[in-house]
């Protein structure tokens, strides 16, 4: 599992890879910073919606997950050495798991200090709103690097994927049908923000916190399982 997951993080940080996931997590900053400085800064409800649903939960933290997890096995296909991986006498979630921790290794980072600037931004330093909003987005780390790299495992084209899946279902679909916000990823992180403190994040029409926790527990679990899984049963050349 070591070497696995040691070489994975030696592929997944490349200079360019670097730069672009820190520019990324820089927006949110950076447009919390601009709003709450203009002469009519939005309303709290408007920058809940707009800065932390729709551009960092919604486009800003799936954006820096699929650029990681949605390429991790990425060099192991294109070389065709994912024979030498899946043929060694290594169970198979010892590749999956492995695989999973290098991108939360390299995203988490980015997405907790982005995710905590922003939070003393624009609730002037309150200790509990910057930990609830830091933790929530980390759990959006973890729901969608277990689903982007599964789908990277399933189909070469990851990466065109997964962008329409944030584009069309997170950020079309569960912003106005209401029933789609229980399959939702970004919902479910949202919603571990507003059960860690209610005071300042509104609620978003969910299950309870605890039943919230679990789903995104079950969503882990799952996407892992089927990682391991097509590992079992995939063709390799």
């Amino acid at each position: 599992m070591s070497a696995v997951y040691h070489l994975t993080l030696r592929q997944l940080t490349g200079r360019w890879r670097l730069l672009v996931l820190t520019a990324l997590s820089a927006m949110p900053v950076a447009i919390a910073a601009l709003m709450l400085s203009l002469d009519r800064a939005p309303s709290v409800r408007e920058f809940e919606g707009g800065v932390i649903g729709a551009m960092f939960a919604g486009a800003i933290i799936p954006l820096v997950v699929l650029a990681l997890a949605g390429v991790s096995f990425a060099n192991e296909i294109e070389d065709r050495t994912l024979a030498n991986l899946v043929l060694s006498p290594v169970p198979r979630w010892q590749i999956a798991i492995p695989k999973l921790l290098a991108a939360l290794t390299v995203a988490g980072p980015f997405v907790a200090v982005s995710a905590a600037v922003t939070a003393h931004i624009a609730y002037v330093g309150d200790p509990v709103a910057t930990t609830a909003l830091t933790i929530g987005m980390l759990v959006a780390v973890a729901l969608y690097a277990s689903l982007f790299t599964w789908l990277g495992l399933v189909t070469t084209q990851a990466i065109g994927i997964g962008l329409l899946y944030v584009v069309i279902w997170e950020g079309l679909f569960s912003g106005f049908v209401a029933g789609v916000r229980l399959l939702s990823l970004r919902h479910y992180a949202l919603a571990v923000v507003n059960g860690l403190d209610p005071r300042r994040f509104p609620s978003l029409a969910l299950p309870p916190f605890p039943v919230v926790v679990a789903l995104c527990v079950v969503a882990v679990v799952v996407f892992t399982w089927l990682t391991v899984r097509r590992l079992r049963r995939m063709d390799v050349p």
